[in-house]
């Protein structure tokens, strides 16, 4: 007689945690357009209803799972060894420090440093040079269309400032 295989219950409560996060972000977001331009609430209703479709799709899945006892509502794998290894610290800390910082350095800058950290982190920390030069073609092509272009109020910074006095005396 061979011994069974015992499988370990798949922990559903810590793959809510971002569908959930996901939630309650929309629904602030939603809040906060009300007085926006109709377009802009469209586009906004939009993008977050689709959210919230996959995130309540999600949830139901996880509902069926629990009725059938194929996982439970525990959190012991939110955070494990993996973590370290495929790098989900290194983008909670990237996100983090882009919150952060953002006021202070200003759009382009952050997005330069959120973008550096981010592809080093999925390169392994190979192709530097590359990664660099990517990351500093989006964040001149962000200020560019965003900022520049669209004169969207987003925070400014040092390269901002700078990038407007050129503009405005050259």
């Amino acid at each position: 007689m061979k011994p069974q295989k015992v499988e370990k219950s798949r922990q559903l409560g810590a793959e809510l945690v971002i569908p959930v996060m996901a939630i309650a972000f929309t629904l602030y977001y939603f809040s906060t357009i009300w007085n926006s331009p109709w377009t802009a609430q469209v586009s906004a209703f939009l993008v977050g209803g689709i959210l919230l479709l996959v995130c309540g799709i999600f949830i139901l899945n996880c509902v069926r799972m629990l009725a059938n006892r194929e996982g439970s509502l525990g959190f012991s794998t939110l955070v494990n060894r993996d973590d370290i290894r495929t790098g989900r610290i290194g983008f909670l800390g990237a996100t983090l420090g882009f919150c952060v910082l953002i006021d202070h350095l200003g759009f382009t800058l952050t997005t330069f440093l959120f973008l550096l950290v981010s592809m080093a982190i999925l390169g392994k920390g190979r192709r530097l040079a590359m990664i660099t030069g990517l990351a500093a073609v989006i964040s001149v092509a962000g200020w560019a269309l965003f900022i520049w272009a669209f004169d969207t109020r987003f925070p400014r910074g040092w390269f901002e400032i700078t990038m407007e006095a050129l503009l405005s005396n050259g």
